[in-house]
């Protein structure tokens, strides 16, 4: 059995072929799409932020909109670019989205991913102190915004505050019970897979990592899985990890499919440079009819190690197609490979 969620990265653009021409058509979108999602039966709604880009954004108030019309399908993000965050004001947010949700927030977080302008976190207020990067920056905020979590007080009251407080040092309200456990690090590489788990964080592996051995995708990805469930043993942590892997899977049930998606299922891998100096390996698209993709999925390893797979989802098509092509991997496919 494997938690199945869709991931999207909220394109919009004025453009004829696209559903989502405004943010607010894909922002209603995603709302609705999250809710028939949760009606077919998917375990899970997952959202990507980017900045400066016509894609989703600030992902509380949706994550918020969703948990209030919705009653049991998992909310997250994947990934949270902490270079960008005030981790006390998101320790705010979080909080609020998960007791609207009643508990079902999933929050993928990370140091980011190339951006749309140069030093884009800049432009909020942010730089790295000295004798730090940007990477460094975005780690040391997450694990402040990890810390605060926690719900133990940090701050000290004021002798005349407007409201009576409780006794001892205050925390940020409000607090969400359990939170902490669903926070999830989105790892490039194998060594900051190992830190999450050092640090007590769930691993979302994407459909790109560092290139780190020149082998097939899904044999890296599986490798730092494994390298990640080794360092959580190690650390001593006293519940059972969780593990995402997002894949782009259609299934070509017509025409429409054949169409759109046809022609991915013919590709392989790619090798390429995410950043001037990083060579990164690129996973293929699954494209395929519904018993050439179980024979072909069965064959990856990365997804064996996974408890979950975000299917990315080509969230301009709209709802109706959307809710299509995940309905086809719910029905025809997620069975032949024991997922449900």
């Amino acid at each position: 059995m494997k938690k199945i969620g869709f991931l999207s990265f909220g394109h919009w653009s004025d453009h004829p072929s696209y559903q989502t021409r405004t943010a607010g058509d894909t922002l209603l979108q995603s709302i609705d799409l999250a809710v028939a999602a949760e009606e077919i039966g998917l375990d899970g709604a997952y959202f990507r932020v980017h900045h400066f880009a016509r894609q989703l954004a600030s992902p509380f108030p949706l994550l918020s909109a969703i948990g209030a019309k919705t009653k049991k399908i998992e909310i997250g993000t994947g990934v949270i670019d902490m270079r960008y965050e005030n981790p006390l004001y998101m320790v705010e947010d979080a909080g609020a989205a998960d007791l609207i949700s009643s508990g079902r927030l999933q929050l993928g977080i990370s140091r980011g991913s190339p951006e749309q302008v140069i030093e884009g976190w800049r432009h909020f207020g942010y730089e790295p102190d000295e004798g730090e990067n940007d990477a460094d920056m975005g780690r040391k905020k997450a694990m402040e915004f990890l810390e605060r979590l926690s719900g133990v007080g940090f701050a000290e009251p004021s002798p005349n505050p407007m409201f009576p407080n409780p006794p001892g040092l205050l925390r940020l309200e409000p607090h969400s019970e359990g939170l902490r456990e669903r926070i999830w690090w989105g790892a490039a590489s194998n060594a900051t897979a190992i830190w999450a788990a050092e640090n007590g964080m769930n691993l979302q592996s994407s459909t790109l990592k560092f290139d780190e051995s020149g082998k097939p995708f899904h044999i890296q990805q599986a490798e730092q899985i494994r390298l990640y469930k080794e360092a959580w043993k190690k650390a001593g942590h006293k519940r059972e990890p969780r593990v995402s892997v997002s894949r782009s899977i259609f299934a070509l049930m017509n025409d429409q499919d054949r169409n759109y998606f046809g022609q991915q299922g013919r590709g392989s891998d790619s090798f390429g440079y995410i950043e001037p100096t990083q060579r990164a390996v690129f996973g293929k698209s699954y494209a395929a009819e519904p018993d050439q993709l179980i024979k072909e999925l069965a064959q990856d390893e990365a997804i064996q190690e996974a408890d979950t797979v975000l299917l990315t989802i080509p969230n301009t098509l709209g709802v109706d197609y959307n809710v299509h092509v995940l309905s086809a991997i719910l029905e025809h496919v997620a069975p032949g490979l024991q997922w449900r």
